[in-house]
């Protein structure tokens, strides 16, 4: 992402260079006062969609994971311990903040099956299985050129 994309004046190029940004059907994303938005991979397989979200310094016990309807609900809790530290620190910066991530589910998931999750080296992993007969289906589609 370049530091001029998002101008204060537009480009009248601005739609043509839309044509090629990504079309994420897992957008959607909305950001809650006072929280972090963690980095998201989403990888197509061929019968399932694996998500991983970056998530350093947190415990499987902070997150939650929810679908409801085709919405994937991520959020993660993580609060600082507040307590007498027997260290005497001259910088602290490590801060743990709360976020929540929502993102529309595309209609090739197959919502009855069980949803896998893992928490390993600070990525979040979640695996949603596609419907059977999106397992089966090429999206690629060849466009003849005349």
């Amino acid at each position: 992402m370049s530091p001029w994309e998002n101008r204060l004046f537009p480009s009248s190029l601005d739609d043509f260079q839309n044509l090629f940004k990504f079309n994420d059907v897992f957008n959607g994303d909305f950001l809650e006062e006072d929280s972090l938005m963690p980095s998201m991979n989403v990888k197509e397989n061929k019968t399932d969609f694996e998500i991983e979200f970056a998530a350093p310094g947190f415990d499987k016990k902070d997150f939650e994971v929810t679908i409801d309807g085709n919405i994937l609900n991520v959020e993660g809790k993580k609060s600082e311990e507040k307590g007498e530290e027997e260290d005497s620190y001259t910088c602290k910066e490590f801060c743990y903040k709360s976020f929540k991530r929502s993102s529309t589910l595309p209609e090739s998931i197959d919502l009855n099956q069980d949803v896998k999750a893992s928490y390993k080296d600070g990525i979040l992993k979640i695996n949603l299985e596609k419907k059977p007969e999106a397992k089966n289906s090429s999206t690629k589609k060849v466009v003849k050129i005349s």
